[in-house]
């Protein structure tokens, strides 16, 4: 096996950003998680754990995880799937069927897939889902990465590389958080 270069600052982003979407959709505040933890640190150090500036020890990180009734090495298996994607790791979905989904994480997206059918060629209603873009859209539906992942294979169309990519790298010019095509579509949620 070839040596792999970790970039450390980047991996603590995504941690922090793992924690930071963890604690935000229980619907808690950095105060409510911190009266949860065994030990006391000031919300500044929260801070800068969910922001990726400052290093959290094993030990600190495996107590955030399980105040939040998480686990600490699911926790990091999301954020290495963050960082080590490949192509492979893209998911084809059925705009339809998020469409017409009544399950209510999903409802960010609905409107999303319904536009996206009007744009599309009419033969084909699926698209690939970059990891970044699943992510984002995770940050819209107050879950993380890896449970809407879980929850889109549900919805999950053929595998092939023919269909419209979403990345939100090619999201609407404002900075806003929209998804888009490498086709030149975007949608901006509202």
């Amino acid at each position: 096996m070839r040596p792999v270069h970790l970039d450390s600052e980047h991996y603590q982003r995504l941690l922090g950003n793992e924690l930071r979407t963890l604690r935000k959709s229980r619907g808690w505040t950095r105060k409510q998680l911190n009266a949860r933890l065994q030990s006391t640190i000031s919300l500044q150090t929260l801070a800068t754990y969910e922001h990726g500036t400052r290093q959290c020890s094993v030990v600190r990180f495996a107590e955030i995880c399980l105040a939040m009734d998480e686990k600490p090495h699911d926790v990091l298996a999301r954020v290495d799937r963050r960082l080590f994607t490949t192509a492979s790791d893209e998911i084809r979905v059925d705009l339809a069927r998020i469409a017409e989904s009544t399950e209510p994480t999903l409802s960010p997206l609905r409107r999303w897939a319904a536009d996206r059918l009007q744009e599309a060629d009419p033969a084909s209603s699926e698209v690939t889902l970059t990891t970044a873009a699943v992510e984002r859209m995770a940050e819209l539906c107050g879950t993380t990465s890896g449970d809407l992942l879980a929850l889109l294979r549900d919805y999950a169309g053929e595998r092939s590389g023919n269909g419209a990519t979403s990345d939100p790298s090619d999201g609407p010019p404002d900075g806003s958080a929209g998804f888009g095509d490498r086709n030149g579509g975007s949608y901006s949620p509202r």
